[in-house]
């Protein structure tokens, strides 16, 4: 008696054991499908990138590639608002400062600007390096070299050599030069 009393309790665990395992395996089993699954979706997708990397290693592919390079950075130098630019540089350009040289190149979505400027005085040179300074669109300004060109040379004391960027702001954006409220 005392064996059955104990043997029923022991026989339910059991049940309820076989039954969790039972369970378990079910659930591993779509769980090793679902992997199998990803595994060859996986393995496709790897065929697919080596087919492509073949593809755009070829020389044609990388001819037209390098040709849409190149015509994709002429189509965005055109595009480049650059009566805009000499705009903002004119509004920043005190008098007795000239810009001798421009040499720009287009980076991202910024125009890099090398320039030398001539300026009369010391103080001319400082109001256009404090200008650009302030305006919201020229950035990481650079004084490269300043050299003072002797008197019979030309008219100007300094002649420095700028690396400066430029970023249009959306016209939207521009702020009021005249302070009449109009």
């Amino acid at each position: 008696m005392i064996a059955a009393a104990a043997g029923v309790p022991a026989l339910v665990l059991l049940v309820m054991l076989c039954m969790k395992v039972a369970h378990d395996r079910e659930a591993s089993s779509e769980v090793r499908v679902e992997v199998t699954r990803i595994e060859k979706e996986m393995t496709g997708y790897r065929s697919q990138r080596r087919g492509l990397e073949e593809f755009f290693n070829e020389p044609a592919t990388r001819s037209v590639t390098q040709r849409a390079a190149f015509l994709n950075a002429l189509i965005d130098e055109r595009s480049f608002p650059w009566t805009q630019f000499f705009l903002d540089l004119e509004r920043h350009l005190p008098g007795g400062v000239r810009i001798l040289t421009l040499s720009p190149g287009l980076v991202g979505d910024r125009l890099e600007v090398k320039m030398r400027v001539g300026a009369l005085s010391d103080q001319s040179k400082l109001e256009f390096l404090k200008g650009l300074e302030e305006a919201p669109e020229f950035s990481d300004i650079e004084v490269v070299s300043e050299v003072r060109p002797g008197k019979g040379e030309n008219l100007d004391v300094v002649e420095m050599d700028l690396s400066v960027d430029y970023r249009a702001t959306p016209a939207g954006k521009k702020v009021r030069e005249t302070g009449s409220g109009q």
